[in-house]
């Protein structure tokens, strides 16, 4: 009785190795859908801003079948993303590389259209008042220009 126990422990995990093997053979390739989520990623370079998923050139059928190659070898979709952008460039990506300081990309529009707003209101602000001047205690009146004392003589004269 105990042989016939080893015997059928060593015929089971034995042929655990076996479907180990077996599943490990039998991937499936990858469906359209894994393809196409990589592929929205990227841009037709045939066509402008066209992205690679919707393109019907020949060019982007090619493209997509070497997308579901390397994931069928096993690839991530990162590895796939730069793969592509180091062999054509940062064109063909949909969404460009974020390298450095790309957060000045959002901060920069809005704080420059703030300080625009407030340099617009304080012109504004200066332009709308009026700018009186008061004489200064020590200094005499400016002294009548001729031209305006004989305007006025004019004027006293047709009333």
């Amino acid at each position: 009785m105990r042989k016939f126990l080893y015997i059928l422990t060593f015929t089971f995990l034995f042929s655990l190795l076996f479907t180990g093997a077996a599943l490990a053979q039998s991937n499936t390739p990858p469906t359209d859908d894994e393809v196409n989520v990589v592929a929205h990623k990227l841009y037709c370079p045939v066509c402008e801003s066209t992205p690679l998923d919707v393109c019907p050139t020949d060019a982007c059928r090619d493209w997509r079948e070497q997308i579901r190659s390397m994931l069928a070898e096993g690839k991530s979709e990162t590895e796939i993303l730069t793969y592509f952008e180091e062999q054509y460039g940062a064109r063909v990506l949909a969404e460009p590389p974020k390298h450095g300081f790309y957060w000045l990309i959002y901060l920069l529009p809005p704080a420059i259209i703030l300080a625009g707003a407030i340099i617009l209101f304080r012109s504004m602000k200066e332009w709308t008042t009026a700018k009186v001047q008061a004489p200064k205690s020590n200094e005499a009146p400016p002294a009548k220009d001729d031209y305006l004392a004989r305007m006025e003589e004019e004027i006293k004269k047709q009333k």
